[in-house]
Order: C-alpha cells, then sequence, then structure tokens
C-alpha cells in the first residue's frame, strides 16, 4: 500500500469531498490545488489498474502497488494528516498565543502506517478501545499491547511497525464507522 491508497482510503471512509481535501492540505501547510488533488486520487491508464478498478474497500486482499497519476510523498501525506487534526479539533496554540507548528513523524516509508493511525486517533478523539473496536468490526483481533506496540514512538524499544493489513482493515472499519 502506498501513500496514495491511504489517502483514497481515507477519504472514501471519512466521505471527505475535494474542496475538503484542499483546505485540509492548506491547514497542513501545502498549498495544493483541486486538479492536484484529484491527480493525487486518480488513477494511471494502466493494465494492472484497469483490473483495480473496485471501491478502495473491495481491494483489501490485493497486493500489488497501484500507480497513480501524482505520487504522494510522505512529507504530503504527513501535512494532510497535519492538516486533518487541525480541521477535526482546531488550531492549537502556545502560552504566546502563536499557532503551534505541526510535528512531522515521518521518516521511513515502513512507518507509514503507524503515523497515519496515530495522528487519525488524534484527529476524531479515538481512544485505543475504539480502535480495538473499529480492527474488531472487520474481523481483525489486536490485542491492547500489540496495538499499543504499534502507536509507539519511533525507536522506542517496543515499538513495532504496523502492516499494510492492519491499516487497510483500520480504514475498511473506519468506513463502516462513518459511511453507516
Amino acid at each position: 500500500m502506498n501513500n496514495n491508497d491511504r489517502l483514497v482510503r481515507l477519504r472514501y471512509a471519512l466521505d471527505v469531498k475535494d474542496e475538503q481535501l484542499v483546505e485540509i492540505f492548506k491547514l497542513g501547510q501545502q498549498d495544493i490545488s483541486k486538479a492536484e488533488v484529484q491527480e493525487l486520487l486518480k488513477k494511471a491508464k494502466t493494465e494492472e489498474n484497469s483490473q483495480l478498478d473496485r471501491e478502495p474497500s473491495d481491494r483489501d486482499d490485493y497486493s500489488a502497488e497501484t500507480l497513480y497519476e501524482k505520487s504522494c510523498s510522505n512529507r504530503l501525506l504527513e501535512s494532510f494528516l497535519n492538516g486533518f487534526i487541525i480541521y477535526e479539533r482546531g488550531q492549537q496554540y502556545n502560552a504566546h498565543g502563536e499557532p503551534i507548528q505541526p510535528t512531522y513523524l515521518l521518516e521511513k516509508d515502513q512507518d507509514a502506517n503507524n503515523v497515519l493511525i496515530k495522528k487519525v486517533k488524534i484527529a476524531l478523539a479515538l481512544t485505543s478501545d475504539d480502535i480495538l473496536d473499529i480492527l474488531d468490526e472487520t474481523g481483525v483481533r489486536l490485542s491492547n499491547s500489540e496495538l499499543s506496540a504499534v502507536l509507539r514512538k519511533q525507536g522506542h524499544r517496543n515499538y513495532k511497525v504496523c502492516g499494510d493489513r492492519y491499516a487497510r482493515n483500520f480504514l475498511k472499519g473506519l468506513a463502516y464507522r462513518f459511511r453507516d
């Protein structure tokens, strides 16, 4: 799963419109047009991609990478997630009344799922029990300690990389919860 897939699935799960995506990117300090957003979401014309013309939640067991017209970098994805936190929860200010600058945690591609789950958890004010319930709705059983390892800071001795399977099922569970 690449960053474009994560963005498409999150957009689908939370039913976010293109105009809202542009606004969220701006809140995350990325000036991006509606046309550029649509390029991030639109699959490139290839033979492989023509077999994948189903809803994002229907492709859970497909392991090949989907190609998009414009690639979503780690920085762009994390800017979106930071903007999503501000969009949902409002801007935070320090003691001097200045806006707090968002943090960027995504250094390696393998950590994208961890950062996605952490930041969506913050944006939607989910508890660990909520995440476990969301995963349970999709048939994925995860213990509290396993979830805790996924949510830990990179470099912590108990940190675990979150696999694509868990991230896909988390986003699928969000769709069940927010699209019904």
